[in-house]
């Protein structure tokens, strides 16, 4: 009798696990990819900070803080950060230090606002990293097409935060490049199990961003083929509310983001 009910106690405890780590509990799933991009960290050339901020990181990683963080946002240990428990061992003690990081705030569930204060994964990685090196964490919002400006002013000393770099300003070393971590698509997704690409006359939600109305202009039929278009101010968390209440047929989102809506 002892032994079922331990079974039973597993059992039980175990349940949520499949329902977050399997990602099919609200039946969210993508019928279309219309953009493919990285997440990456940003850094000035010749900075020091980026050797700590990357010690960090992979200690935090062997220490299984970033799978954590992963497993709560993203519903398992999706992030690809390398593993290193000794590699802050060789850098000198950092001095203290305001640790400015640029943030898409449209990135959910990276990065978004709630009731003014900035949250998300790289929100609680970023404030696990400058614990470990003693540092404090400022946040600022910063358009993800202005990295470099950014950078080369001083306004941030990292671009982090749900960014997906120009390929294009990577390739010609105007900054130092961590990563990627994670790949993201910008998708239509739906619950109708019977709505597949075409989405003829459907109704579809989508940010009011530039990156989501470029993503939906990638595919030229796909605009013309639409019902109803609406653009809702409040990011990736109203358009998902809209497909919930059946306001829409359809979303434009992030990959990333059906992966949490998935496990919560």
């Amino acid at each position: 009798m002892k032994r079922w009910l331990c079974l039973l106690l597993v059992l039980c405890l175990s349940l949520p696990l499949f329902g977050c780590g399997g990602g099919t509990s609200y039946g969210v799933k993508a019928v279309q990819t219309l953009v493919e991009q990285q997440y990456s960290l940003a850094f000035r050339n010749n900075d020091p900070t980026i050797y700590y901020v990357v010690a960090a990181i992979k200690v935090l990683a062997a220490q299984g803080k970033v799978d954590e963080l992963a497993t709560k946002w993203l519903g398992g240990k999706l992030i690809n950060f390398e593993k290193d428990a000794a590699a802050l061992d060789d850098l000198l003690v950092p001095k203290d230090k305001t640790f400015i990081i640029g943030v898409d705030v449209n990135s959910f569930p990276f990065v978004y606002s709630s009731n003014g204060t900035l949250w998300g994964f790289d929100i609680e990685l970023a404030i696990a990293v400058t614990d470990l090196l003693g540092w404090t964490l400022k946040e600022q919002v910063i358009e993800k097409e202005k990295v470099y400006d950014e950078l080369a002013s001083g306004n941030i000393d990292c671009a982090w935060g749900g960014i997906a770099l120009d390929e294009k300003e990577v390739a010609s070393g105007i900054y130092a490049r961590y990563g990627p971590y994670i790949s993201n698509q910008i998708v239509i997704a739906t619950r109708d199990s019977s709505i597949g690409s075409n989405m003829k006359g459907k109704t579809l939600a989508m940010p009011s961003t530039i990156e989501a109305m470029n993503a939906l202009n990638s595919d030229s039929r796909l605009a013309s083929r639409l019902g109803n278009v609406i653009r809702l101010v409040g990011g990736t968390m109203e358009c998902f509310n809209y497909l919930y209440s059946g306001k829409c047929d359809a979303i434009l989102t992030d990959s990333t983001a059906i992966l949490y809506y998935n496990c919560h």
